[in-house]
Formats: C-alpha cells, sequence, structure tokens
C-alpha cells in the first residue's frame, strides 16, 4: 500500500467534460520546486469524502492559471479507485480560488483544501491536497547487488555521463556493465511543465538492456498509454497509471527476463514485469520486439542499461540492479 494515504473525490456528480487536448510543445522546465510557479501549489492530488464516499480528485496544470481536473469514484488509483469509471473537467484560478464548474456542483480549491458544493449551495464535503509517496522509494540494494548510482560519482556508466550539483544523474547514459536477466530499482523525478503537452512533458525512459523501453513521461491524471509512464513502448498500455505529479520522486522497480537464443534464431521472448510507484503495472509482459528507436537491436548478447536522453530535464537516483541466474 501508499505511503500517506487519504484519496480524492467520489461520487456520482462529477467533473463531466472532455480531457484537455495534450497536443503542442513548449514551456520552460522546472526542475526545482522552489522555483515553480503558484500552479504548482495547486496541481497534485486530492482525497477525502463526498456524500460519506471515499473520493479522489488529480488535478493537473496546464499553464496559466489554467487546470483539468480527473475525479475517481472510491479513491486514487492504487488506493480503491475500480476502473474505468472517472470524470474529468476543467477550471481555471482567479482571485486566490481555484474553480471547476458542473451543471450539478462547484469545486474550489483554496490553501490546499477543495470544498465541493452542490449548485443549490449544500455542501457535499472537503478534500485536502495529499503527496503521496512510494513505498519502495529509499530502497536500499541487497547483498550482491550491482550499484550504478548513488549519488557518488558515474563512474558505473559510460564517458559523458554527468551528475548535477545536487549530485543526481542526469538522463542520456549507458551503463559501462551489460547485463542479462535482473531485477532493476530505479528513482526518477520529472520536471515540472505546465505550457508542454505529450511527448514534450518531461519525456526520457529506461532501457533494458538498451533494448526494451518502460517509458518515463509526466502523464500524471491520463489515459494510462504505453507511451506514458508505466507503458511498456510501443508494446503494452500499463494496467494502471500510477504517475504521481511532476517533481515528486518516482520508482520503478523492474523485473527482466533476457531472451532465450540458440545460435542466431529467438526462441523465446525476452519478458518484463513492472512495479511503478509500488503498484504492479505490468505483470510477465512478454516483449516480441526492442522497442522503436532502441539503442541495441535484439540478439542474444547482454546490453547496457541506458537511460533516454530526449530533451527533457529528467533526473534519476538511487540505480541498482541484481542480476539474475
Amino acid at each position: 500500500m501508499l505511503v500517506n494515504r487519504v484519496l480524492v473525490v467520489s461520487i456520482t456528480l462529477f467533473i463531466l467534460s472532455s480531457a484537455p487536448a495534450f497536443a503542442a510543445a513548449g514551456g520552460e522546465a522546472v526542475i526545482d520546486p522552489a522555483k515553480a510557479d503558484a500552479d504548482f501549489l495547486i496541481q497534485g492530488e486530492y482525497a477525502g469524502e463526498l456524500n460519506k464516499a471515499k473520493t479522489g480528485v488529480q488535478v493537473i496544470a496546464l499553464g496559466g492559471g489554467k487546470f483539468h481536473a480527473v475525479l475517481y469514484p472510491g479513491g486514487l488509483p492504487g488506493e480503491g479507485w475500480a476502473q474505468p469509471k472517472k470524470e474529468e473537467c476543467d477550471g481555471a484560478t482567479a482571485d486566490g480560488i481555484t474553480t471547476f464548474t458542473h451543471a450539478t456542483w462547484i469545486a474550489k480549491i483554496k490553501d490546499n483544501v477543495m470544498t465541493v458544493s452542490a449548485t443549490a449551495g449544500t455542501e457535499l464535503g472537503q478534500l485536502k491536497r495529499i503527496q503521496r509517496e512510494s513505498p519502495t522509494l529509499g530502497a536500499k540494494p541487497p547483498e550482491g547487488a550491482v550499484v550504478l548510482f548513488d549519488g557518488s560519482n558515474v563512474e558505473q556508466f559510460q564517458k559523458g555521463a554527468k551528475m548535477s550539483d545536487d549530485k543526481l544523474l542526469i538522463q542520456g547514459v549507458n551503463s559501462v556493465k551489460k547485463f542479462g536477466s535482473c531485477v532493476l530499482h530505479v528513482e526518477f523525478r520529472l520536471p515540472y511543465k505546465p505550457f508542454a503537452r505529450g511527448q514534450d512533458r518531461g519525456n526520457s525512459g529506461v532501457y533494458l538492456q538498451s533494448r526494451y523501453e518502460t517509458q518515463v513521461l509526466d502523464s500524471f491524471g491520463l489515459a494510462g498509454k504505453n507511451n506514458e509512464t508505466g507503458g511498456i513502448y510501443s508494446i503494452k498500455d500499463p494496467d494502471l497509471n500510477m504517475c504521481f505529479p511532476p517533481l515528486a520522486w518516482q520508482t520503478y522497480d523492474i523485473d527482466f527476463t533476457a531472451a532465450t537464443w540458440e545460435g542466431e534464431k529467438k526462441t523465446k521472448d525476452a519478458m518484463m514485469s513492472v512495479k511503478l510507484n509500488g503498484v504492479v503495472v505490468q505483470n510477465e509482459v512478454p516483449l516480441p520486439r526492442n522497442t522503436t528507436a532502441a539503442p541495441l537491436k535484439e540478439s542474444a548478447a547482454p546490453g547496457p542499461l541506458h537511460l533516454q536522453d530526449h530533451g527533457n530535464p529528467v533526473r534519476y537516483r538511487n540505480i541498482w540492479l541484481v542480476e539474475k541466474k
């Protein structure tokens, strides 16, 4: 279960409306929460009860005081929500209050609290802004693990690897050592880019053997597709979108089994299971091919861990793996 639970907005009277058109690009990337705009403190997850029903809401910053809200009856993803039911609508901030208006209710956010009322004026309940944390955040490498990055240096990565001033690994690196089957732990932080959309919004990727990608992207509140966080890129959507808001530390715990070969012929596909923020989002998924644009094509040879540079300042830390016999 996730830490610091408390989850957001249920009820049948909620946020219907079309989702925002996540299409265009643009916007400055913020990697320091202290330098984020006022919208950053409104964006996030809200949890509580409406009419005594557990509810979760995710509020996505779209730039310039505009927002999109996703309502999850039963609680946030991973905390009670039963797919596929959810409701969505847009909102905006004016005079210090962020308002979402529906035909039958009004939701207002002020001082980290979302108050929901029927249009007739009856208060339905309040949801508080929360910050969830992955249960595997800060997981220590077990005995025998290969520690690739612990904030002390970049010696386990090939030439050109860089570490930030705050001792985080900068995207766009390949491990020196090559691996076959393994269990990998990696922590990542997405930049805050409220004006950006789609694949320009915090894009990177974790490539096992430099062949098979689990996507890294600011997909907080989105549908959960294969090109979003938790997805096996171009192969399979995640079972659940467990992506946290940008600038929150998140975790991937990946169990990877390499393909088997007889000479030049592949006899069994590689396979991957993925936990995103402690929740299984991919369960023993066969990988029939390498990811599009992967650095390496499929073969019997082991390959390095590749953390993709896609033009966005994604940061990594606490990277280790255990090789499987």
